[in-house]
């Protein structure tokens, strides 16, 4: 299975991936409908403060009446108030949704991690693999949260907007609402033409992280081998590759974005143009217009809103499909229906006319072995490089399953017992050490967390370890990794 993100960016896809992260603010139903509430509100507060001016300029300032405005200015305080109480609650209810939302996909995706079976990691690279749990996952948490509440009030206030337009002065309206088709034209181009560059970003970045993953594991053999400038001009063509997408990304909204601050404009010159002519003719008021020109910004700011939208909508759902496309993989080894616990081991291998391949290779790497091993017996598999030796081990615990023939524990095909029964019973010295991040004594016991004191520096005394682990500062508490 290949780990780049698609380079299609397939709208549908990415836009049911989208809906099915959204399923998972279900956990936090109530955050989430608390964080629309009061940005409805809020949308609410700021559709009513026109026509507390409207009041204040008719009512009051045009006929030299106090009170009036001293109400609208009461008013506006209000809503100040509420507007500010009510966006405090939007972003603080919103961020505790999306965070909920990310700790449960991090925690899906590193179990998924766990199970996949090692022909998933023969193909796949740990960048991308880390890119997903990292950089897709928040992109995903910051739409499905924030951009999501924003985009329902976005459209509240749109329909509210043109609602009052309408309803203040129906020929103004119609010239205002003119300039919004064109900006709708644009906003629909730009996610359409965004949505391919940020999956198309996010595999480069993977593919960096991969880079630098290698790196650091291998900075040891890159020094013996003084191939430290080769690395560097591997690591910066990627890096490179990376500027250009990014810059790609900065031209589309270069590109898109003045045309909708040019309609935009053009619809504040409609309105006060045509609102002139009409006051001249007193068929609309100095606050009417004002008002009207108010709406119109509020309708022009959630369109601009919904631009930025698109922007976030189309990295999440590029995101959304690489994560998704992570957790949908499928575990190849697992337990069969009806396996059972494999009883306590004698220790007799025997290999029936095993065969064996690799996922996406042709070659075979083991063909028709057949032997049999007694309990007890000490077994040195020789060959060379490529020829199967670490294969034929690693299916006894099933790292991997055969392609054809069966391998047998005391008669016991593997692939007849639970896996967690099987592998308890086996030991497995791994050609590469790796240490954990924790005590001395945490790695000892690592297949065994709950061995005693005794048994673990028994292990220790048998690895020939004991001695320089005493040597350390604080002994098996010494904290290594």
């Amino acid at each position: 299975m290949s780990t780049s993100a698609p380079a299609s960016g397939r709208p549908a896809g990415g836009f049911a991936a989208i809906l099915r992260a959204l399923r998972y603010l279900r956990r936090y139903r109530l955050e989430s409908l608390g964080a629309l509430l009061s940005l409805l509100l809020v949308s609410a507060a700021n559709l009513g403060a026109p026509q507390m001016i409207r009041i204040a300029i008719d009512q009051g300032l045009a006929r030299g009446e106090r009170r009036p405005v001293w109400l609208a200015v009461g008013g506006l305080v209000a809503i100040a108030l509420g507007r500010g109480l009510f966006n405090f609650l939007q972003g603080y209810l919103a961020e505790r949704a999306s965070q909920g939302v990310a700790f449960d996909l991090r925690d899906a995706l590193f179990a998924r991690i766990q199970r996949l079976s090692f022909s998933y990691y023969d193909q796949a690279q740990t960048g991308q693999l880390l890119t997903r749990l990292t950089s897709d996952v928040e992109a995903v948490r910051t739409f499905v949260g924030s951009g999501v509440v924003q985009f329902a009030a976005s459209a509240a206030m749109l329909v509210g907007c043109a609602g009052l337009l309408l309803y203040l002065d129906p020929v103004l309206a119609l010239a205002a609402l003119g300039s919004v088709a064109p900006i709708l034209f644009v906003l629909r181009s730009f996610v359409t033409r965004m949505r391919p560059l940020f999956g198309q970003l996010q595999a480069l970045l993977g593919t960096l992280n991969t880079t630098l993953q290698e790196d650091l594991r291998g900075l040891r053999v890159v020094r013996a081998f003084s191939a430290e400038a080769r690395e560097m001009a591997r690591y910066g063509e990627t890096n490179a590759k990376l500027q250009a997408q990014n810059l790609k990304l900065v031209d589309a909204l270069a590109n898109n974005f003045p045309f909708v601050t040019f309609f935009s404009n053009l619809g504040t010159l409609m309105v006060v143009g045509v609102g002139g002519w009409r006051i001249f003719h007193q068929r609309l008021t100095l606050g009417e217009l004002v008002a009207f020109n108010s709406y119109l910004a509020f309708l022009l700011m959630p369109l601009m809103t919904l631009g930025f939208l698109a922007s976030s909508l189309s990295r999440a759902s590029a995101s959304a499909l690489r994560v998704f496309e992570l957790l949908d993989t499928a575990v190849e080894v697992t337990d069969r229906p009806g396996a059972v616990p494999l009883p306590p081991l004698q220790g007799r291998i025997e290999l029936r006319d095993v065969r064996f391949r690799y996922a996406g290779s042709e070659r075979e790497i083991l063909r028709g072995l057949s032997v049999t091993l007694e309990p007890g017996q000490f077994v040195a598999v020789l060959g060379t490089t490529g020829s199967g030796k670490s294969t034929l081990i690693n299916l006894l615990p099933r790292f991997y399953d055969v392609t054809g023939g069966a391998v047998l524990l005391d008669g016991h095909d593997v692939r007849d017992v639970t896996l967690a029964s099987l592998r308890s019973q086996i030991g497995v010295v791994l050609q590469d050490a790796l240490l954990f991040s924790g005590t001395v004594r945490d790695n000892i016991a690592y297949g065994h967390p709950d061995a005693t004191q005794a048994q673990v520096e028994a292990a220790a005394e048998a690895a020939q370890a004991a001695e320089f682990i005493r040597a350390l500062p604080q002994g098996y508490d010494t904290v290594v990794g």
